[in-house]
């Protein structure tokens, strides 16, 4: 009695889910799950490219901000006054300063 029942559901699913109204629905539901599915996954792949980009973004701010500290040293005036003597360099005197506007 059980598997004669089983056998009807099954023959009404197939003759649902098969006529002319409900192949139409099955088909556009199943291409309707897969695009979501397709969507979400490449919505999930460019999430890790935007963070690898702003992780690499941090990195380089870092770095910026150690040359621009590396660079301020080297031109600090006493390191500059230090170079100057150790390459025998003079203070210019008034006509050798020329102004730029």
């Amino acid at each position: 009695m059980a598997t004669k029942r089983k056998i009807q559901i099954s023959n009404k699913l197939k003759e649902t889910f098969l006529s002319s109204q409900g192949l139409p629905l099955s088909l556009a539901f199943i291409i309707i799950s897969i695009l979501f599915v397709l969507f979400r996954m490449k919505g999930v792949e460019l999430d890790y490219k935007v963070n690898a980009v702003n992780s690499k973004i941090e990195k380089h701010l870092l770095e910026n901000k150690e040359l621009k500290a590396k660079k301020a040293k080297m031109l600090s005036t006493k390191n500059l006054r230090n170079m100057a003597s150790k390459h025998s360099l003079k203070q210019p005197t008034q006509k050798q300063i020329i102004v730029v506007p």
